[in-house]
């Protein structure tokens, strides 16, 4: 009896010694105990192509040994579930006094770092007399949580068979012990392989060469275990054939001093630098099609990485549409999974209070059973009108839609949270994928894999609530979130595995690419537990302390440095997606160090941001292919046009190479015949056409607009106008006169506050929140009562009298529908905020509101080739019949300096402008008549269709956001 220990470096036999070993004490029934689940199989398979039948023994983790010495503890209990240990720590948290950490308690944080933390406690079987303080009392209510429900998490049933292991003597009945791919041991697996070691013959095997820093991080448990062995140790040689001779250096050399020069890579190590995350994986994806293509099997390649969750959704944007199959070996949280976030989604706006936008992520799903046109109707009103409060997004869908959210509906009328969870799950996965065949898709599977996990969760969950209280909504939201769903089968026939550093230590592959060795990502930084610091777990003792870090992540590194059989792809960023540079992180240039540098310059492929496309001959998809030859057409036009109509390509190379430089005026009879029949323009549509008639063509004709609604300017802008035209249309009623004096600005300001609420209540049409509406309110209040303020202290004898006159339509008076003509048979329509009148003659001036800070002056007006003000001279002296003496903006915000063109011979009548503004008679009128020329030229262009990219000045302003409609090259 007692402990013999096997040690020695990657590939030197110490796990078939193991495998020996165990098959020679078949008659003995021996335990043979692997790292994790998919290992299991794994063995399993390779023992069978070693003996044709296993007629005994039995192959499992630490987890299963541990349950089977447990099930003949006379006081076994049933083991809690994850999910079952998660709600015990939250009613642990609840139930504890936290001295001030209450708030903090109420976080999701807090209960994952606090149940991660009593894991290690219990199984490093530590008591709650030697911890002391809040974790402590945590532990203690923690533990009497589990026994009030007559459970045991899975730390306390290693402890109870360690202990039982050590004090009962029929725990144990001899068999021999195996073990190998451990890294450290807790408390109770410490305890465990002790008390076996008491009872019979175990055998460990374990990496390590002892000195070496690749293996620094096993130096403790190597020793343990040594003392344990008392001298049965036996140390295997390095394996010094059978592999490439640079990946054989490679593993002798790595983390060594002094190490030799090493031999020619020989294709065996390649080095591969991408510019951003897709650079990078579509050089990774490059030569995964060329191993591919060569015959290598899809799952005798691993893609290694140091976190799995980062490249998730990298490798599948990358990879699934270049056809590679890949399963990646880890499980994926179920609000991560297509099926999971809707679930999630229906269930956070149902209990939860989620917004709108939560409904819609469910709804837009397969999973709801509606059509997509029926969800887009209904999201488009209610993000058009703002309507975000569950109850009004409720309220107007249900309106829309004509019939109740049937989902919604089952959920909210369920018997419980539980009864809900369960009816909206077979809801869900019976819409996507009815009931006539089965879901044999990827996608199919993926939804059945999720399904099962929600089963399965509803179950633990129903056994726990049988014991306890009906759970909360947010109890079963919160279990769901940490449900996971498990992988594809680990090492699946045809696709390359992808996983993290710790499970790639027990397994094997022809080719292994190692991902993420730029500066900053390997090795990782540390991540300590805020209930057990390093300074604590020293404190403990026992064996709670942790390796360093960067020591195991050498030898994690080291361990799947040894995984590749003939080809090793070491992987990094060179740069950030934005083109920052970034450094080798240490372990990328511990390998290089080992060989010549021109080898490895040799051995390297870099990916740049500027290499847009793939490579012609490389390209593994028509897409990709078709760029290519686009992006060849830059510096060789003719053998890009010789390559695509060899394939059939050149209609769509032709569109690409003129995508910026296609004609842009206006050909199809329909919109020519529509756009001839005009007659009536607005001054803001020739102004907007003047600053560029493409822009024109996307606001006017294209007319995109934001789905979501919100308070923006051009609503402050309706709505302030509203409240001027209700407050000077009611002054002469509210003040007995048409304008404010000095000694009633009080008394206007409070005129005008009912005047702008009257606005609010019929000019708003959105749901706003009520911050929303404050701001909006008062935004508004304090640059209106600053302009009322303003125009009192004035002293113009002119008053308002015409208030939003029309002009040029039918709603407009009699004598002003004829519109003002601009030649050609066009005329002009539109609507002058306000004219102010002198009141003792027919004579008065336009005034134009603008809702910011800026008005146009004079000498901008012609420049700018700005319409408005010129052409209503023209409309008050031709239309309404009054005199002109000029027209101004009136910014109603900022520093509200009015500017515009006013008549010099007018300035006694209208003292206080800008002395820039006042224009002769003949300035005067001759700007007046080139806006009208002006103003004809373009409706006459806009008939026409002549639309060209001529933006007004040096080019297009930079404030434009419109050239990725109108395909205009910008710098």
């Amino acid at each position: 009896m007692g402990l013999s220990l096997v040690v020695g470096p990657a590939h030197a036999g110490k796990v078939a010694l193991l495998l020996d070993r165990y098959l020679d004490t078949l008659d003995d029934d021996p335990w043979l105990i692997v790292p994790n689940r998919p290992d299991v199989e794994r063995v399993e398979r390779d023992l069978l192509r070693r003996r044709a039948a296993l007629l005994a023994g039995t192959i499992g983790t630490f987890d299963d040994l541990f349950r089977a010495i447990a099930d003949t503890h006379p006081g076994r209990r049933p083991v809690a579930t994850d999910a079952q240990r998660a709600l015990a720590v939250r009613r642990s948290i609840a139930a504890a006094d936290l001295n001030g950490l209450g708030r903090s308690a109420a976080s999701a944080g807090f209960a994952d770092a606090l149940q991660g933390a009593l894991g290690e406690l219990e199984a490093g079987l530590v008591e709650p007399e030697a911890v002391e303080g809040d974790l402590a009392r945590l532990q203690r209510a923690y533990r009497a949580e589990l026994d009030r429900m007559g459970l045991w998490d899975r730390d306390v049933l290693r402890r109870r068979a360690a202990e039982r292991l050590e004090g009962a003597l029929d725990a144990w009945d001899g068999r021999p012990v195996f073990a190998y791919g451990f890294e450290d041991l807790t408390g109770a697996e410490w305890a465990l392989l002790q008390a076996l070691a008491g009872r019979g013959e175990v055998t460990v095997s374990l990496p390590y060469e002892p000195g070496r820093v690749a293996f620094a991080s096993l130096a403790r448990t190597a020793e343990d275990l040594a003392a344990l062995a008392r001298g049965a140790i036996e140390e295997l040689p390095p394996r010094t054939a059978g592999a490439p001779a640079a990946l054989l250096h490679l593993e002798r050399s790595l983390f060594v001093d002094e190490a030799p020069p090493g031999p020619p890579l020989d294709g065996a190590l390649r080095f591969l630098e991408g510019a951003g995350a897709r650079g990078t994986l579509e050089l990774v994806a490059e030569e995964l099609l060329d191993l591919l293509k060569s015959g290598v099997p899809p799952e005798r390649v691993g893609v290694v990485c140091e976190s799995v969750d980062r490249w998730r959704a990298p490798l599948d944007a990358i990879l699934g549409p270049l056809g590679i199959p890949f399963s990646v070996e880890e499980p994926v949280r179920l609000e991560r999974t297509p099926f999971g976030r809707a679930l999630l989604s229906l269930l956070r706006f149902a209990w939860l209070g989620g917004g709108r936008g939560t409904l819609f992520a469910y709804l837009r799903s397969p999973y709801s059973g509606i059509g997509r046109a029926g969800v887009d109707f209904v999201e488009g009103r209610l993000r058009g009108r703002a309507v975000h409060t569950p109850e009004r997004v409720v309220e107007e869908a249900e309106r829309l839609r004509g019939a109740p959210l049937d989902a919604l509906v089952t959920v909210r009328d369920a018997p419980s949270p539980l009864e809900g969870v369960r009816a909206l799950a077979q809801r869900m996965i019976r819409s996507a994928h009815g009931l006539e065949q089965p879901p044999a898709t990827t996608e199919g599977r993926s939804d059945l894999r999720a399904y099962e996990a929600t089963a399965a969760l509803h179950e633990e969950l129903d056994r726990w609530q049988a014991h306890d209280r009906v759970l909360q909504p947010d109890e079963v939201v919160a279990a769901l979130e940490r449900a996971t769903v498990r992988p594809p089968l680990a090492g699946a026939a045809g696709a390359v595995a992808v996983l993290d550093l710790a499970r790639a230590r027990t397994r094997s592959f022809d080719a292994v690419f190692l991902l993420g060795l730029e500066e900053g990502s390997l090795p990782r930084r540390g991540r300590s537990s805020p209930f057990l610091d390093d300074e604590r777990r020293r404190a403990l003792g026992g064996r709670l302390e942790r390796p360093d870090g960067v020591s195991r992540d050498r030898t994690l590194f080291y361990t799947a440095c040894t995984r590749a059989a003939s080809r090793l792809v070491l992987v990094r960023e060179a740069a950030t997606d934005d083109g920052s540079p970034r450094e080798p992180g240490p372990f990328w240039l511990e390998v290089t160090r080992l060989f010549d540098a021109d080898e490895v310059r040799r051995a390297t492929r870099r990916r740049p941001l500027s290499a847009l496309t793939w490579q012609l001959e490389a390209a593994p998809s028509e897409r990709e292919r078709l760029r290519a030859v686009a992006g060849l057409a830059v510096g060789d036009p003719e053998e890009a046009r010789a390559l695509a109509a060899a394939n059939g390509w050149s209609r769509r190379l032709e569109r690409a190479l003129g995508a910026f430089d296609r004609p842009t005026r206006l050909r199809h009879p329909a919109v020519l015949a529509w756009l001839g029949a005009r007659t009536t323009f607005g001054v803001t549509e020739l102004e907007r056409f003047g600053d560029c008639s493409s822009a024109w063509l996307v606001d006017r004709v294209i007319d995109p607009r934001t789905i979501d609604a919100e308070p923006d300017a051009k609503l402050r802008g309706s709505i302030a106008h509203a409240a001027l035209y209700k407050f000077y249309g009611g002054l002469p009623r509210e003040l007995g006169a048409e304008q404010v004096a000095p000694e009633q600005v009080e008394q206007a300001v409070t005129f005008l506050r009912r005047c702008l609420d009257e606005a609010l209540e019929s000019g708003v049409r959105l749901d706003l929140t009520e911050l929303q509406r404050a701001e909006l309110r008062q935004g508004l209040l304090r640059d209106l009562e600053a302009f009322v303020r303003h125009e009192a202290a004035s002293g113009l004898r002119l008053v308002p009298r015409r208030l939003e006159v029309l002009f040029g339509s039918e709603r407009a008076a009699p004598e002003l529908q004829r519109g003002l003509p601009l030649g050609n048979g066009t005329t002009l329509s539109g609507k002058i905020d306000r004219i102010d009148l002198d009141p003792w003659s027919a004579r008065g001036i336009v005034q134009d509101y603008k809702s910011g800070k800026s008005a146009h002056s004079a000498r901008e007006i012609d420049s700018e080739l700005r319409l408005q003000i010129p052409l209503y001279m023209l409309v008050l002296r031709d239309l309404v019949g009054i005199e002109p003496l000029g027209g101004v903006y009136r910014p109603l915000s900022g520093k509200r300096v009015a500017r515009g063109m006013l008549r010099a011979d007018a300035e006694a009548d209208l003292p206080g402008f800008s002395r820039h503004d006042y224009l002769d008679e003949e300035r005067f009128w001759a700007q007046v008549e080139t806006a009208r020329e002006r103003g004809g030229e373009f409706a006459s262009r806009i008939r026409s269709g002549d639309v060209l990219h001529d933006p007004k000045g040096d080019g297009c302003p930079a404030w434009c956001d419109l050239w990725k409609i109108c395909r205009v090259e910008r710098a």
